[in-house]
């Protein structure tokens, strides 16, 4: 890693400098993900700044997600892993998604289960109070990493024998080849929230950490609902974009 000269009095502030510096390290691969910065008093020392404008240049580098800054022993300033760019423009499933970013995207399942439609979930598919519905929770991964947890349900009577199926790839593409239900358009709401401990565990990150939720409710071509999720994102490792 090759350190910086910061020029003096030349009308940049030093911490831009060094948030200059060190997106161009990365961007040159001299730093990569996962790869640990030096100690603030050392780094501070070899740029010639106060640690103070050292920790406003890594501030702003974590607030923009190159940088994950951790406390206590092994803690540090970690290089982040590339945030994965998720349009939700169209409708995509996550595995489509993960394919346009060039990633292999993976599903563990948690649980799949038929039951009871809870108010709002049969509400949004149109269905008859407790009217049974599939259940299909999963940790969706990309590079090796959790990225997203789904919780998907399905109405009962139009899919049957779903949890028969091969449930680790793409739902969307199940329903369109096995039940002729390919999902065409959809209706969505995003709302910041924290992370629960169950769903942190799963995600790998910390009870608290923030989370990104999708509320989704998708339709046949035919205005027929066959999907109601809720999938929380974590936004240190996607970046949702909409187009309009």
């Amino acid at each position: 890693m090759e350190f910086v000269e910061l020029a003096r009095g030349g009308g940049v502030p030093a911490h831009v400098q060094i948030e200059r510096w060190l997106l161009e390290s990365i961007g040159r691969g001299e730093i990569a993900p996962g790869d640990r910065l030096p100690g603030e008093r050392d780094l501070a020392a070899r740029l010639g700044v106060s640690r103070m404008t050292l920790r406003q240049a890594l501030a702003t580098l974590e607030a923009r997600g190159v940088l994950v800054r951790t406390q206590g022993r092994g803690g540090g300033a970690f290089v982040a892993e590339p945030r994965v760019e998720c349009d939700l423009t169209g409708l995509a499933g996550f595995t489509e998604r993960m394919r346009r970013a060039h990633l292999t995207a993976e599903a563990r399942l948690l649980r799949a289960r038929t039951r009871r439609a809870p108010p709002e979930v049969a509400a949004a598919l149109e269905l008859e109070p407790a009217a049974p519905v599939h259940e299909i929770a999963r940790v969706r991964s990309a590079g090796g990493s959790p990225v997203a947890l789904e919780l998907s349900f399905f109405p009962a009577a139009l899919l049957p024998g779903l949890l028969r199926e091969d449930l680790g790839g793409s739902l969307y593409d199940l329903l369109a080849a096995r039940y002729g239900l390919a999902p065409s358009r959809a209706v969505e709401h995003l709302d910041p929230v924290v992370a629960a401990r169950e769903q942190a565990a799963e995600l790998e990150v910390a009870p608290g950490t923030p989370l990104m939720r999708v509320e989704r409710t998708a339709y046949t071509v035919a205005g027929v609902p066959v999907e109601h999720a809720r999938d929380l994102f974590r936004p240190d490792r996607v970046r949702l974009t909409v187009r309009t």
